[in-house]
């Protein structure tokens, strides 16, 4: 746990402690809701096909593979307990109705239509347990010209609008290179069912959620969605350059060959900038006294700048302009960033230990601090139906 004087608690903190999750849902974006939930100390118990799940088969930890275990499954599947069930199977879909009259939240994120065709729907869960949180999650939700489409994270990167936005007129639009939806959309969906269990402590009624990938991802382009929606002007692809526009900041070559993202977008930055620079004179110059007028004369400003980022590596560059409280970063490699130390630091990551071999695993924690606590997994991972001799009559 990293260290913070200034907090007194010890103990972990659990604050869904007592709270019972049934979880039916598959591959990234539910079981990481599902994970963020387990974290913070709810019971989650993962309901899966025979056989399991296929993403257990996936990652580049090849000892895991065979056991099913695979690195793609196990970072978001710790702290959980494992079902295997057939719900197609009339005793199957009972074991799972039985498990909801006890449970506080359902989620699911079968395609629409889908749990209600397996008699899982909103309806036969409320009905077995009325004051149940029950969460959907889909990619584009039910309603709407577009509502009931299958999709995964890129598909959805092309639907939203995303990709459009990304990259250079030049290499056309690009995906992010993260299954950014995904995960988005499992905390979208933890917060989401964070507010309906709020709901019902307030009125006592079940509650129903439903989470689309498409309104997460739209949600995460808020300043973009707002502006096209307004004027009816699409945006133009910023490639490398950054959402402000501010002309004295976004990426620069240096002379290591090395990009170099800033961002100087007040008058104090930039008259900071210019001093690292060694060319205190552009504040002074009136083509730049302001931001309106280096708007208007940045092209020239730009050509300056990028001339004298030339003259040294991007890691001298990124110290010299931290020093003087210019925001500054070269560009990473996530393995750089890992072995930096900045997520140990913050406790991100945390060793779980998987398989019959033990392997250690790196996968992250809650994501924030709670009592100075960043809240990693305490139990690995396990094979598709370890627990069903405890749960399933």
């Amino acid at each position: 746990m990293p260290s913070n004087e200034s907090v007194l608690f010890v103990a972990r903190p659990i604050p869904l402690d007592g709270l019972r999750i049934i979880d039916l849902t598959q591959v990234l974006a539910g079981p990481y809701c599902t994970y963020q939930l387990a974290l913070l100390g709810a019971e989650v118990i993962k309901v899966e096909p025979p056989g399991g799940e296929w993403i257990r088969s996936g990652g580049p930890v090849e000892e895991l593979v065979p056991q099913q275990l695979g690195l793609s499954f196990c970072v978001q599947n710790s702290d959980k307990q494992f079902l295997e069930v057939d719900l197609k199977e009339p005793m199957g879909l009972e074991s799972v109705l039985e498990l909801v009259d006890d449970a506080d939240v359902f989620i699911q994120n079968y395609r629409p239509g889908v749990a209600e065709r397996l008699g899982l729907g909103i309806g036969a869960v409320q009905a077995r347990n009325p004051t149940i949180v029950y969460c959907s999650i889909s990619a584009y939700g039910d309603e709407g010209p577009i509502g009931g489409r299958p999709a995964y994270d890129h598909v959805v990167q092309a639907m939203s609008g995303i990709m459009e936005t990304t990259g250079t007129d030049e290499m056309g639009p690009t995906k992010v290179g993260a299954p950014y939806v995904d995960y988005a959309t499992g905390l979208n969906a933890a917060f989401a069912v964070m507010a309906g269990l709020a709901e019902r402590a307030r009125t006592g009624e079940g509650q129903v959620v439903d989470v689309s990938m498409l309104d997460t991802t739209l949600n995460l382009m808020a300043s973009n969605v707002s502006s096209v929606a307004t004027t009816g002007n699409d945006l133009p692809r910023l490639g490398n350059e950054a959402a402000s526009r501010s002309p004295s900041s976004g990426c620069f070559v240096t002379s290591d060959g090395v990009k170099l993202m800033i961002a100087s977008n007040t008058e104090r930055q930039f008259h900071s900038l210019c001093e690292v620079l060694g060319h205190s004179e552009w504040a002074a110059d009136e083509r730049w006294l302001s931001p309106t007028v280096r708007r208007e004369n940045q092209d020239a400003l730009r050509v300056l700048m990028i001339e004298a980022f030339s003259a040294d590596n991007a890691a001298s560059w990124e110290d010299q302009l931290v020093a003087h409280s210019v925001p500054a970063s070269r560009v990473r490699k996530l393995s750089e960033v890992i072995n930096e130390g900045q997520p140990a630091a913050r406790g991100l990551l945390h060793e779980i230990l998987v398989g019959s071999e033990a392997t250690p695993v790196q996968v992250p924690g809650i994501g924030f601090q709670l009592n100075g606590d960043s809240l990693g997994p305490r139990k690995a991972p396990r094979a598709v139906g370890s627990d069903n001799d405890t749960w399933l009559k």
